[in-house]
């Protein structure tokens, strides 16, 4: 199954970067462990049916939509990256289908009861008002009084605990990162030799904060319900939670 999808004359950088094996050599570490027990205790903060339909978002190789599939629910995962859909398309099975699709694009023909943006898959344009695109876009798939979620990154902590250079080595691949920030993107430039060719990949994210989704929800009429900062469910904290998890309603 493949949904409509952008096409320009350059690939953006997120969806050549992450489409790229290189791209899963370096982050090949995620916990999964981890993010199964995120999403069971966040289900159990939802208002959701058994078998609501379910939108994961930018759902990389679908760890999370697996999980929510197994919580008994109907899902549909979607990434730019062909790559990763190809990857994710080998769990598939009755109630978990996946597609390349761009999250700007409302999906054709399609209703979710909840769209799930999950581990900081959101801010990655230059322009506010590709943002403004995706929230439009989730507001026009979701039913009325859906639920959306969006977990991203919390600015101000990563902000203030920057790392301006390190080297990780994995699979014997040598990845050297350096980190800035120019404002209103945080950019992590990632350079390394493999396959007998030099690389360079350039990741840049949106440093939003609550105040800049909450001006995005509310101009889409959601409702802000809770906000947690981390996966354990704590209660969000501006300048101490490693992240910003958004329960909204439309």
């Amino acid at each position: 199954m493949y949904l409509y999808r952008m096409i320009d004359e350059k690939k953006e950088w997120f969806e050549e970067w992450f489409d790229t094996t290189y791209y899963h050599t370096l982050y090949q570490n995620r916990n999964d462990a981890e993010a199964k027990q995120f999403i069971t205790r966040l289900v159990g903060e939802l208002p959701l049916k058994e078998g609501a339909r379910i939108l994961d978002l930018a759902c990389g190789k679908g760890r999370h939509a697996i999980t929510l599939n197994e919580l008994g629910f109907d899902v549909l995962g979607v990434d730019l990256s062909q790559h990763s859909i190809s990857c994710a398309s080998i769990c598939a099975r009755n109630g978990l289908e996946f597609a390349v699709h761009d999250m700007r694009q409302v999906i054709r023909d399609e209703k979710f009861d909840a769209v799930f943006n999950l581990f900081t898959s959101f801010g990655y344009f230059d322009s506010l008002d590709d943002n403004a695109s995706v929230v439009s876009a989730m507001s026009k798939m979701l039913i009325p009084k859906g639920i959306l979620v969006i977990d991203f990154m919390n600015a101000n902590r990563v902000l203030t605990n920057l790392v301006a250079e390190e080297s990780k080595v994995l699979d014997g691949i040598t990845f050297n990162i350096t980190r800035e920030f120019d404002g209103s993107h945080i950019f992590k430039h990632i350079s390394f030799d493999a396959d007998g060719k030099s690389h360079k990949h350039t990741e840049r994210v949106q440093a939003l904060k609550l105040d800049d989704f909450t001006s995005m929800l509310k101009a889409e009429d959601f409702q802000i319900l809770r906000t947690f900062g981390d996966f354990d469910l704590n209660e969000f904290d501006e300048e101490k939670s490693d992240r910003l998890i958004i329960v909204a309603k439309k």
